[in-house]
């Protein structure tokens, strides 16, 4: 098939058991050549991740207090996992090095990696391979930017010397040598980097869920896992809010056109979600793919007769917004109106000037705010082109009576994005869940 890069989450390497299954995983299939592990996760609720106990030990350091409590169970985590696993290596030299140097100053990025780093080795002498150091490969320029191109010709470089390995995730390495971790899905990262460095033939991301869910199982009830989708379908249920996996931490790999596959590490023979450019072969079997949203935005509504003969409106009307640097997340129009939605957040505390000056730059006829607005993204290729998909969701949103503000839909026919009140948001994704979903149970 060829070469496997497998990512394994917090989850996944949260202690001995779980470490086990990834044992079991990588040894199941020799084309598992390069692992990428997170540092341990939460066992229970209750639990402390590992990297928020290294984030609170620098933060003592900063205030002066002592760190040896907190240092304390960091050690005796992963000397619990060691011991557990039946290890023989020690592991004290390390934690001993990452407790001088955090003492000493090291900043924050260098404690948080450490989760990565210490779980790296673990699992490289669990796996009996060599442990490839990520601050070697992955680069960022003096201001902190990640450079991909001259990381990517690097992790290709060192990787083609080693048949396998285990590369920890999250972190690289500023000009100087010191430690800079992604500010986002940081292990997804370096697992996508690592893929394209060798030229993956898939990306496995081993997680403590079935795969992508059709949407939030806070709102529905056991929704359904999304066998597969594409690059573009993940971007726009990312975008809306759903969170196994951002569109961001994997671009590496959509680059290179690599498949991922999301896996369950506690029940590996599950099929899970599989995310390619253009989808498997055939056609899709189900009519959406996903729904996802958000809560909170502001909706500027303006209407103004002859808008679409006034040369000069729309860039007006945007240029107030980069004065203010606010950027736009969408802008559905009429031939008379034009609505600008914004996130509540960004224009907290500026709404006021904002609207003044559009209203003194623009002159619209009226100029609506609407507050408190949740978006809803219904998204799936298998409704491009197939007629009856905006009645079943608007009829079913109508029988539910819940009053649509805004309806948006790209020119690709990929997504219809409704917008309706805060508190109707449960209530919305559920009943176009339900349309698409239970009815065809």
């Amino acid at each position: 098939m060829g070469i496997r890069v497998s990512k394994f989450g917090g989850s996944s390497v949260a202690d001995a058991d779980q470490m086990r299954k990834v044992r079991a995983i990588v040894r199941a299939e020799p084309d598992r050549r390069f692992v990428v592990p997170s540092a341990p996760g939460k066992r229970s609720p209750a639990d402390i991740k590992i990297t928020d106990l290294l984030y609170r030990t620098h933060d003592a350091v900063a205030a002066g207090e002592s760190i040896d409590s907190l240092f304390g169970l960091i050690s005796a985590r992963y000397h619990e996992i060691v011991t557990d696993l039946g290890l023989s290596f020690d592991l004290d030299l390390a934690l001993a090095e990452v407790h001088d140097r955090i003492q000493q100053g090291a900043g924050a990025d260098y404690a948080a990696s450490r989760g990565e780093y210490l779980s790296g080795l673990v699992i490289a002498e669990l796996l009996d391979r060599p442990l490839i150091d990520p601050a070697t490969m992955i680069r960022f320029d003096v201001h902190g930017q990640f450079l991909p191109e001259e990381t990517q010709a690097a992790v290709s470089e060192r990787l083609g010397e080693e048949p396998s390995g285990v590369v920890p995730g999250f972190y690289g390495a500023l000009p100087d040598g010191s430690i800079k971790t992604f500010s986002r899905g940081g292990s997804d990262v370096t697992g996508a980097i690592v893929a394209r460095g060798v030229g993956a033939a898939v990306y496995e991301n081993w997680t403590d869920v079935p795969g992508l869910l059709m949407t939030d199982p806070r709102v529905v009830d056991s929704p359904r896992t999304i066998e597969e989708l594409t690059y573009r379908e993940l971007r726009e249920l990312a975008y809306m809010g759903a969170t196994v996996l951002h569109d961001e931490a994997i671009f590496p790999v959509r680059e290179a056109g690599i498949p991922v596959h999301i896996r369950n590490t506690n029940n590996p023979e599950a099929a899970g979600t599989r995310i390619s450019r253009g989808g498997l072969e055939g056609s899709p079997t189900e009519r959406i793919t996903g729904i996802a949203g958000r809560k909170d935005f502001t909706i500027l509504a303006l209407e103004k007769t002859l808008m679409n003969a006034e040369v000069g409106f729309g860039r007006r009307l945007l240029g107030v917004l980069e004065k203010h640097g606010i950027s736009w997340e969408h802008m559905p129009s009429g031939i008379d109106t034009l609505s600008i939605v914004l996130k509540s957040d960004v224009v907290a505390g500026r709404l006021d000037a904002l609207v003044e000056e559009i209203q003194l730059e623009c002159r619209p006829d009226s100029l609506e705010v609407q507050p408190g607005m949740a978006l809803i993204a219904t998204v799936g290729r298998g409704m491009t082109h197939v007629p009856g998909t905006a009645a079943m969701l608007f009829g079913a949103l109508a029988q539910a009576r819940i009053n649509i503000r805004m309806i948006d839909q790209g020119s690709s026919e990929l997504n219809i994005i409704v917008g309706v009140e805060n508190d109707d948001f449960e209530r919305t994704v559920r009943t176009i869940y339900d349309a698409f979903v239970v009815e065809d149970d």
